[in-house]
C-alpha cells in the first residue's frame, strides 16, 4: 500500500528553541518516518509581514538549514521553498474566486493578528486560500496541526468541495493530524516557552548558552520537586530515570538544574553539529533546497495540468 501523504509548511521567525522543536518538529521527523511527507519553508507567507528582502532570503535559508538540523532526510521526504513552485500563488488565485468573503472573515487567524497590531492587507485576509493551495497541490491526506489550527484544514476542505462541485472530483479533501502528544513546554519563567516572553532555551544553543538559560529558570520551594525543571527534564527522559535524580537531589535546585544542562548537552550537540556543518556550506544547502522544489514542482505542475483543462483556460 501506497503510504498516506502528509504536508506542513514552516516560516522562519528567528532562532528556534526547543519549544519549537518538541511543539511541531519533533513530530516532523517522526511522521518522516512513516509517512509519505512533503514539508515546505512557506516564503510566500511570511510576505504578509516581512518587508525586508535581504531578510527574508535569510530567512527562508535558515529555516531550510534548520529543517535539515533537526534530522529531515531531503532523500526521503520532499523539501522545498513555496515560492519556487508557482502553481501554490496560481491556484490559491482560483481558490479565491471561489470561496466567499464572509466566509473568509470567519478566520481565527486573521482576527487574531488584526488584533496583536498586524497590518489587515489583502495578504493576511486571504492567508488561508494560499495555504489551502499548498495542501491541496500534492494530494495531501494529512495535515499535522493542533487542535487549536484545526480550522486551517477546514479551509482547505472547504476549497477543495467547491472546485470538486463547481468543475467535477479533482481534489482529495485532506483530514487534519492533531498532534495529541504535542508538548506544552514551560519556558524559564513558568509561562509557555515563546520569543516574545523573553523566556527561551535555544535550540541549537552552545552549552554555555543552555546553563545560562537553564539556570534562569523559576522554581519555588512548594513541592516535592521544581515544578517547571522537572517539566523540562521530562521532555529528555522518562519518570523511571528521572525518579532516583530528583529524590537523591531533593531541594538541591542548583544540582537539578546542572543535570538538566547535562542532558539537554547530550540531545542538542548531535542537531547543533548538523547545523553547524549545513550552516557552514550555504551552496550545498541551496542544491538540496533547489532538488527538493524540482521534486514538488513535478507533483504541482502535473496536478495544474488537470486544474487548467477543468476550469477552461487550458487551449
Amino acid at each position: 500500500m501506497a503510504k498516506k501523504r502528509v504536508f506542513s509548511g514552516i516560516q522562519s521567525s528567528g532562532r528556534l528553541h526547543i519549544g519549537n522543536y518538541f511543539g511541531a518538529l519533533k513530530q516532523w521527523v517522526e511522521m518522516s518516518k512513516e509517512f509519505d511527507c512533503v514539508y515546505a519553508v512557506v516564503d510566500y507567507h511570511a510576505l504578509t509581514t516581512v518587508r525586508n528582502p535581504k531578510q527574508l532570503r535569510e530567512n527562508t535559508l535558515e529555516a531550510f538549514t534548520d529543517l535539515l538540523a533537526v534530522g529531515i532526510d531531503p532523500q526521503t521526504n520532499i523539501l522545498f521553498k513555496q515560492s519556487d513552485v508557482s502553481a501554490h500563488t496560481e491556484l490559491a488565485w482560483i481558490f479565491e474566486c471561489l470561496i466567499t468573503v464572509p466566509f473568509l472573515m470567519q478566520a481565527h487567524a486573521y482576527k487574531d493578528k488584526v488584533a496583536k497590531g498586524l497590518e489587515a492587507n489583502a495578504g493576511l485576509f486571504n492567508y488561508p486560500m494560499l495555504m489551502a493551495a499548498d495542501i491541496l497541490l500534492y494530494d495531501t491526506d494529512l495535515v499535522p496541526v493542533g487542535a487549536d489550527q484545526r480550522q486551517h484544514v477546514e479551509y482547505a476542505r472547504e476549497a477543495a468541495a467547491k472546485f470538486n462541485a463547481a468543475f467535477g472530483e479533482t481534489f482529495k479533501e485532506p483530514k487534519e493530524y492533531i498532534l495529541d502528544t504535542v508538548a506544552i513546554v514551560p519556558g524559564t519563567d513558568g509561562q509557555k516557552m515563546s520569543k516574545s516572553y523573553g523566556n527561551t532555551i535555544p535550540l541549537f544553543g552552545s552549552k554555555d548558552e543552555l546553563a545560562k538559560a537553564v539556570m534562569s529558570i523559576v522554581t519555588d520551594s512548594s513541592g516535592e520537586r521544581p515544578a517547571n525543571v522537572y517539566a523540562i527534564h521530562s521532555l529528555l527522559k522518562d519518570e523511571k530515570e528521572l525518579a532516583p535524580i530528583y529524590v537523591a537531589n531533593k531541594g538541591n535546585y542548583k544540582a537539578l538544574k546542572e543535570a538538566l544542562v547535562e542532558d539537554l548537552e547530550a540531545f542538542i550537540a548531535p542537531m547543533r553539529e548538523r547545523r553547524e556543518r549545513y550552516a557552514k556550506d550555504p551552496e550545498e544547502v541551496k542544491r538540496i533546497l533547489a532538488e527538493g522544489g524540482a521534486k514538488a514542482k513535478a507533483i504541482a505542475s502535473d496536478k495544474m495540468k488537470t486544474v487548467r483543462e477543468k476550469i477552461g483556460v487550458a487551449m
